[in-house]
């Protein structure tokens, strides 16, 4: 591992940590922006793992609101996520350059991923406490909170078009 990406990390991470006291409902908050950010910039792995941590450091701040296995699962949700959008949106850019098609499709697979999939994984153990209009009432906030989040990273990455470089063209 290259000690610049695990700093990188870390960084992502304690932005998350920021991010995750910006609460808009239980534990949506805006931790997940850092791990799209990271995912941008170091790729799909790192981006999980900043994806996971963020939600697990989000979780810790709220007491564990939904219980410690339902935020496993998120965590696990939320690498996955991470992940998926940044190989989506490398399957788009040519040359490191920015790409609005790129943006677009593995943005609202990010939002369709965090907010009616996510929620689908966590059905059985939320259905149960919740019932049908809680889990319901968390679909808009989850999806629009998850919109925001990928908005300002992709905004942040293009703003970083040309001053930084993607992990996969890095050298040592």
């Amino acid at each position: 591992m290259e000690v610049r990406k695990i700093v990188l990390s870390a960084f992502f991470i304690a932005l998350s940590f920021v991010g995750a006291n910006i609460k808009i409902m239980g534990t949506i908050a805006f931790d997940s922006m850092p791990g799209f950010l990271g995912a941008l910039i170091l790729g799909p792995v790192y981006g999980a793992c900043i994806g996971a941590f963020g939600h697990f450091l989000t979780a810790l701040l709220a007491g564990f609101y939904l219980t410690p296995p339902v935020h496993a699962i998120i965590m696990i949700t939320m690498g996955v996520t991470m992940a998926v959008f940044a190989a989506v949106y490398r399957k788009f850019e040519k040359n490191n350059r920015f790409s609005w098609l790129g943006a677009l499709v593995a943005g609202l697979g990010a939002v369709m991923m965090n907010g009616p999939i996510g929620l689908l994984v966590l059905t059985p153990l939320l259905l149960p406490v919740m019932g049908k209009a809680g889990m319901m009432s968390l679909l808009p906030v989850l999806s629009t909170v998850a919109a925001l989040n990928i908005l300002v990273a992709l905004l942040l990455y293009w703003l970083l078009q040309g001053k930084i470089k993607p992990a996969a063209t890095r050298r040592p």
